[in-house]
């Protein structure tokens, strides 16, 4: 069962999550393209993700990464995969996170160009939020 984390409702996250031995699972494209595609599924990236996320009272972000994690394990096949905990953060400059989500492929070496890493928000393939309106 998860358990309300003391930084929740209300907020928008910058949430990190890792996985097991830094292994950088998500340089196969088929485990990178689920572990996109899950974390729309549950609202109806090379060894970590991040998130920014905006909750309203009623979400529960210990829950969301449980089912995110456990969904995106399961639907791999290989077993777990995952850290058994997660980073989270209240950022102050919502768009400074963003940049910094944006340009981390380009820092780990994968793409040389933010756009170019297909499984970030950064390549508009993937629905975004306008920090404008936040």
């Amino acid at each position: 069962m998860s358990q309300p984390h003391p930084i929740q409702s209300d907020a928008l996250m910058f949430i990190t999550t890792n996985i097991k031995n830094k292994h950088p699972l998500f340089k196969n494209n088929a485990y990178a393209r689920e572990a996109t595609e899950m974390m729309y599924r549950i609202q109806e990236q090379p060894d970590h993700c991040h998130f920014l996320l905006f909750l309203d009272e009623h979400g529960f972000i210990s829950k969301i990464m449980n089912r995110y994690k456990m969904g995106v394990s399961h639907s791999i096949g290989i077993g777990s995969i995952w850290q058994p905990r997660f980073h989270l953060r209240l950022p102050e400059n919502a768009a400074a996170v963003l940049h910094y989500i944006h340009r981390n492929p380009v820092k780990a070496g994968i793409v040389d160009n933010p756009e170019d890493y297909p499984w970030s928000s950064a390549s508009g393939k993937w629905d975004i939020v306008d920090l404008n309106v936040l």
